[in-house]
Order: structure tokens, then C-alpha cells, then sequence
């Protein structure tokens, strides 16, 4: 019975001695420090503090569809931003500012309408060219690159070749 009561006893770490420690140290009593020791646990896993990861807060997407909101006002146009704003304009000539305000709210329009057909350059710019001027322009192409791993293994088998070519001539 008493070796059950010693397993409960088992201390986890130093702070629940309290100050019985200290004083066992300052009193030069050995004897009452070295039961003080003994009686610690020696699982290294019951003395590191472990505290529990907070648990990981919820998506915007997630927050949105629990309170059923529609998706945010996009930054930049697209296809059917222009849709949207003429069926506005359209509800706002016809019935006034109120049905106006309740399509943007149900199907908001882009924050930023960039021009289109002006090459990348700012529309002020772009109008004050001359006609010659905006035909010198160098059109406006994606910067994606349009090559496979074939393509490159093609060109890299060329490159090679033509290296030994003019290195023996």
C-alpha cells in the first residue's frame, strides 16, 4: 500500500517543493536535499513544458461561406466587369441612385478599369501619340514562354552539333 502512495507522491518539477528546497540548501541539510532530488521524477517528458497548439483560425474562403457573404470586390477588371457597370449605369438612369447601389452591392464592379488597346502605356500618353507614332509601337505580347522540354532538347541536340562542327574546322 505504501509503494502506491510514493508512485503518487513522485514530484513532476521543482516548484512544487515550494521553497523546502532552498532552505535545504541554505541549512546545509544534505540529507532532506537529497530526498528533495530523489523524490523529482526522472521523465524528462513530465518536466519540458509542452503547451498545446492554439488551433488554427478559419480560411477567408471558409469565413465566407459559413456567413453566406458573396466573393470581395475585384481589384482589376475583368470579363464581366463591363457588364456589370452598364447594367448599373443602365439601373441608374432608369430608376435612380437606390438600384444603382443595390446591383453594385450585389454584383460590385472592379475597383480599376485599365485602358485597353493602349499597348501598356498610360491612355493620356497613348492619345497624344500620332497616328505614325502608335504604328511603331511594338505590339503587345504575353510574356509566357512557348517551348516544351522537346523543343529544348531539339535545340540543345543543334547547339551541340554545331559546336563540334566549327571546333574541328
Amino acid at each position: 500500500m505504501q509503494i502506491h502512495t510514493l508512485d503518487k507522491a513522485q514530484l513532476i518539477n521543482e516548484v512544487q517543493l515550494g521553497n523546502n528546497l532552498n532552505q535545504a540548501v541554505e541549512g546545509g541539510r544534505r540529507a532532506d536535499f537529497a530526498l528533495m532530488l530523489a523524490m523529482l521524477s526522472p521523465d524528462h517528458l513530465e518536466t519540458i513544458p509542452v503547451d498545446a497548439l492554439p488551433k488554427p483560425g478559419k480560411t477567408e474562403p471558409e469565413l465566407r461561406a459559413y456567413f453566406e457573404l458573396q466573393d470581395p470586390q475585384p481589384l482589376s477588371t475583368t470579363e464581366h466587369c463591363y457588364d456589370n457597370g452598364a447594367a448599373q449605369a443602365k439601373a441608374f438612369h432608369s430608376s435612380g441612385i437606390a438600384d444603382a447601389r443595390l446591383l453594385h452591392e450585389l454584383q460590385p464592379t472592379a475597383l480599376n478599369f485599365p485602358p485597353q488597346g493602349t499597348k501598356g502605356i498610360p491612355e493620356e500618353v497613348y492619345h497624344n501619340l500620332s497616328g505614325h507614332e502608335r504604328r511603331m509601337l511594338p505590339p503587345k505580347e504575353d510574356a509566357t514562354i512557348k517551348a516544351s522540354p522537346q523543343d529544348l532538347y531539339l535545340s540543345l541536340i543543334h547547339a551541340k552539333r554545331f559546336a563540334e562542327m566549327y571546333q574541328t574546322a
